[in-house]
């Protein structure tokens, strides 16, 4: 596809923090789809490995991380300068989401992220308690931001990209699929309680984020360097805070290191151990059965309370258990046992596979909807390296379902320019896809058979509950 549509036009400057792999991949689908000055596009980064890709296009660089201290001084001039409206696209690690979006709105500059970032020293701080550092307490605070800001301010978009983001659109997706397939009467919803009440009565127990990447180097992963196809601090990051996930009013048991909050929406649950040494069980449609790791993200949580039905008194009556279930290129797999194999020691040397490292290999990256009258159904992206090579430049598979993600999200930002602080499951699901899906290779739906209890128990007693299969209980790997 050499044709490429122009979605919108960016009437002031683009300001992009971070250069990283999603940076990196995301400047060229900025290029194609909107109508801007690049005189007015700026880039800033700590880092200038990659300077002179901007340098070949006339884009300002600085060289600066973004700070506590410094963030407002910095962005301000670089939103505003020129008049029209500025577009931040926060792609950066270590630097305050909230406090970045929220000054964003005070200057009626958009906004968009791919995670709910916290300022440098968070995820490591020995001083946090685990539910102090989870994506829970995160997203409360942004929550409490959206709530504070009145009607009709300038949209922020919050954790847009493969997941969060997409994912929570197909979740959408995959539901009407079923429902329909169930030949249940309904009608498309246009509301939070609609959708919530499509889904209960679809009977889904609940939602694995269902990933398997398999892309391959060229080279064997060296001994400690932690190999990975996205952004290792990201990775590690998430991968250090607590294994969160929504939770389900079907469950019935909860883990001895369970702990539930005392304030807020109420929909999630952390255990008191790291989400990357939390395994689970999952299926994929080209591994079939596999484990996965309960990795904490914002869409357990957001995806479990979007699709929360509450009675008369505010009690959930309906919500589905929700998590990530996530097996990364085995080469990330290898680094994450060496890292765990040296008590949480992070390796001196990080790297990510860029896409002429790769030989082969998909990053098949779905939703499974499971408990339903037709069991268990996944639907996603089968993005292999070789397709997204003959797309999009400067990326791996991996690095294009994300930077896809943050097109679509900027897209329906300038569609929506006075929507507030928003997540990706209250956004117009089809219109987000209709951008996105260009990108994503083949995008499938299967209906599988399998359940956390197939072929269980074998050789060994185990500690499962027969009754229902979709329990918690036989999904978690003890």
């Amino acid at each position: 596809m050499t044709d490429w549509p122009v979605h919108g036009t960016i009437t002031g400057p683009i300001v992009m923090i971070g250069f990283g792999s999603i940076g990196k991949g995301t400047l060229p689908l900025i290029e194609r789809h909107f109508a801007y000055d690049k005189s007015r596009f700026t880039v800033i980064d700590p880092d200038d490995s990659d300077r002179a890709m901007l340098d070949e296009r006339g884009i300002r660089f600085v060289h600066q991380a973004i700070t506590r201290e410094n963030y407002r001084n910095l962005l301000g001039p670089l939103l505003t300068e020129g008049g029209g409206q500025g577009f931040c696209v926060n792609l950066s690690v270590d630097t305050s989401s909230l406090d970045i979006m929220e000054y964003c709105s005070d200057i009626g500059a958009l906004y968009i992220d791919t995670v709910n970032e916290p300022w440098v020293g968070f995820y490591f701080n020995a001083d946090l308690g685990p539910e102090a550092r989870s994506n829970y307490a995160l997203r409360e605070k942004t929550l409490a931001a959206k709530r504070a800001r009145p009607a009709g301010t300038t949209t922020a978009v919050s954790c847009c990209g493969a997941n969060p983001g997409m994912v929570s659109w197909f979740v959408k997706q995959a539901l009407v699929n079923v429902a329909t397939d169930l030949k249940l009467p309904f009608e498309e919803p246009t509301t939070r309680e609609g959708w919530a009440a499509l889904m209960q009565k679809v009977g889904v127990k609940g939602v694995h984020i269902a990933e398997r990447d398999t892309q391959r180097a060229k080279r064997p992963k060296p001994m400690g360097v932690f190999v990975n196809t996205w952004s290792v601090e990201g990775f590690l990051s998430e991968g250090m805070q607590p294994a969160e996930l929504g939770w389900g009013t079907h469950e019935a048991w909860m883990p001895e290191n369970g702990r539930t909050h005392d304030s807020g929406c109420g929909a999630a649950i952390y255990l008191l151990q790291p989400g990357a040494n939390t395994r689970v069980r999952s299926w994929c449609p080209t591994p079939g059965p596999q484990y996965g790791f309960l990795v904490t993200h914002n869409e357990s949580i957001s995806i479990a309370d979007y699709f929360t039905v509450h009675g008369a008194g505010g009690e959930a009556v309906y919500r589905p258990t929700c998590h990530y279930a996530y097996h990364p290129a085995n080469d990330a797999v290898l680094s994450l046992h060496e890292l765990f194999g040296q008590a949480g020691k992070v390796q001196d040397e990080h790297h990510i596979l860029g896409e002429a490292e790769i030989v082969d290999g998909i990053d098949e990256l779905g939703v499974l909807l499971y408990g339903h009258g037709l069991n268990a159904y996944w639907y996603g992206s089968q993005l292999s390296i070789d397709e997204t090579r003959a797309i999009a430049p400067y990326q791996n598979a991996t690095g294009l379902q994300v930077t896809s993600a943050v097109l679509a999200g900027m897209v329906w930002a300038l569609e929506n320019p006075k929507a507030g602080i928003v997540e990706a499951d209250e956004m117009d699901f089809r219109r987000c896809l209709e951008v996105q899906l260009p990108y994503l290779g083949p995008v499938n739906g299967y209906y599988t058979d399998w359940t956390p209890l197939k072929d269980r128990p074998g050789f060994f007693p185990e500690d499962i509950d027969t009754s229902d299969p979709w329990q918690f209980r036989n999904i978690l790997v003890r």
